[in-house]
């Protein structure tokens, strides 16, 4: 035997373990003879083929990481919503005509809304005239159908074919997005067979969904901005499933109920981003969410600067590790955010329709308007008159109604409790401030460390706040136009500040707190809901 032919008898030779024992060949000669789900299966990790990815089970992989408590609260939050939807009478809640006036005009002739007049197509003209809806809103006095003879007249009426997509009008409606209105299209056709008040209700159902997601997103945005207390995030994420005003905009008809999941989701993302790094997924989720958000609702546009704001920070404090690939993510998510936005905005241009009018429209309304006074105006809005401002609201201040506004005001704002429960409503708000400040003493060395996340946050609020405000300077509508629900963009971080002031009573007596905080929610809301039914059907 040569020295060549040794060589390779012995690489014929199996291997010798460790213990003696003769090792299992691994080469292509030991597969042969085997069925190929053996072959496949014995093979080393460098020969064996690239597993096929599919996305569904990448999905199906996140949503098993998603706690059981913050399935709990998503439930809670679409039965508290559901509960709303059924004490609320028809078109009894804000803007509630206008918004399935656009929907039911995009359902029946494929088009968005023509005009933001408030002549409804006839069929529900007929239903509101006969459900008393006109004469129902802003007086108490006044009660929806009840006898058995107007409920038969008004059931016999919504069987007629009456016209449902002429004139166009959405009313306040006709300036927002299509996205929410959109997808309320598909429980519109599903309901179909029925009469326009099942098509309605299923409507409504499908916004409890996103007061669902609401909650989820607030309760994961809690885990990423609070991982060291785990318990707080089950105290925020049921504060925020127990929101009167969140449970019932989301009981509604109505683009609040998708645009407060959207901002959900966007803290979420953000605070995931900045404890675990601006990559590639992380982006894309980010651009998408902004865009969404923007095709949702115009205020989310309070939202967008904060954002952007964010985006830049993590990519400049990315690049330090991964150099241009932060940059790249930052770019991906630019794009993604600006694109839907950016084609909206085109073809409004190219259509002459109601959006551009709208802002058009709100520029010439500014133009003989100063600065400085636009600043006091909404400055008194939110915060004390300062003594050389001109005062804006007479008899009260805006900060007063906004607290009236959090212990509830319902309906379309007719619906409100004895002003002593306002009252006596300060002494819990006051304890949960003072317990909120405690917890920022004793955390200011960990929010020194996300001092940049906190001002992210910061703008973000600032910016929503900032929106409603200038609104309101235009149209010049005190009491009316302020409303709690127009700031529940800002419920995740709601439900941060029920969360710190939980932990504000420490470790020992901060889960009693937090049980305590979550039993004061729950009665506010079953009490909010018996004042409704008493408005209504009392």
């Amino acid at each position: 035997m040569n020295r060549h032919d040794a060589r390779d008898a012995s690489a014929s030779k199996p291997p010798i373990a460790r213990n003696g024992t003769t090792a299992p060949a691994m080469g292509a000669n030991a597969l042969a003879g085997k069925p190929l789900a053996h072959r496949r299966r014995d093979l080393p990790t460098g020969e064996s083929r690239r597993p096929i990815r599919r996305p569904w089970r990448a999905v199906r992989e996140a949503l098993r990481r998603i706690p059981l408590a913050a399935w709990t609260c998503a439930l809670l939050a679409v039965v508290n919503a559901v509960g709303w939807s059924v004490i609320s009478p028809p078109f009894q809640l804000p803007d509630e005509p206008s918004h399935f006036a656009y929907v039911q005009h995009l359902a029946e002739t494929g088009h968005l809304p023509s005009s933001n007049g408030e002549h409804y197509p006839q069929a529900e003209e007929v239903a509101m005239s006969y459900l008393l809806q006109t004469q129902v809103r802003f007086s108490q006095e006044n009660h929806p159908i009840s006898t058995p003879a107007e409920q038969q007249q008004l059931e016999s009426e919504l069987d007629v074919p009456y016209s449902r997509s002429q004139p166009g009008d959405a009313g306040v409606a006709a300036s927002q997005p299509p996205l929410y209105y959109a997808l309320e299209t598909i429980p519109y056709a599903l309901a179909s067979g029925g009469t326009l008040l099942d098509q309605l209700a299923l409507m409504r159902l499908l916004s409890a969904l996103f007061g669902g997601l609401t909650a989820l997103f607030a309760f994961m945005f809690l885990r990423e901005a609070l991982p060291g207390t785990p318990w707080v995030w089950t105290v925020g994420g049921l504060g925020v499933a127990l929101t009167p005003a969140l449970a019932m905009m989301s009981g509604a008809v109505n683009p609040d109920a998708l645009l407060f999941a959207v901002s959900s989701a966007l803290f979420y993302c953000l605070a995931r981003a900045f404890r675990r790094g601006l990559t590639r997924r992380i982006a894309i989720a980010i651009g998408a969410t902004i865009a969404i958000g923007c095709m949702t609702k115009l205020t989310f546009l309070g939202l967008v600067p904060g954002a952007v704001l964010a985006l830049v920070a993590l990519a400049v404090r990315d690049a330090r590790a991964s150099g241009r690939t932060a940059y790249r993510s930052l770019a991906v998510a630019l794009a993604l955010a600006a694109a839907p936005a950016c084609l909206y905005l085109i073809d409004n241009a190219l259509s002459g329709k109601t959006t551009l009018n709208v802002l058009s429209g709100t520029l010439t309304a500014t133009g003989h308007r100063s600065i400085p006074g636009a600043i006091a105006y909404i400055w008194q809005i939110y915060l004390p008159r300062l003594p050389d401002m001109t005062p804006t609201f007479h008899g009260t201040s805006g900060e007063a109604i906004w607290f009236e506004q959090l212990v509830g005001k319902y309906g379309w704002l007719d619906t409100t409790f004895p002003a002593w429960v306002v009252k006596v409503a300060l002494f819990p708000a006051a304890i949960l401030a003072l317990l909120f400040a405690r917890a920022l003493v004793a955390s200011r060395g960990a929010l020194r460390l996300r001092l940049v996340e906190i001002l992210i946050y910061l703008v973000m609020a600032l910016g929503v706040l900032a929106i409603i405000g200038i609104d309101e300077y235009i149209h010049r509508i005190p009491n009316e136009y302020m409303q709690f629900r127009y700031v529940l963009p800002l419920v995740a971080l709601m439900g941060a500040a029920l969360a710190l002031a939980a932990r504000g009573a420490g470790r020992r007596w901060g889960p009693v707190a937090g049980a305590l905080i979550v039993m004061l929610l729950l009665a506010h809301d079953l009490f909010s809901q018996l004042l409704v039914i008493s408005r209504y059907y009392g």
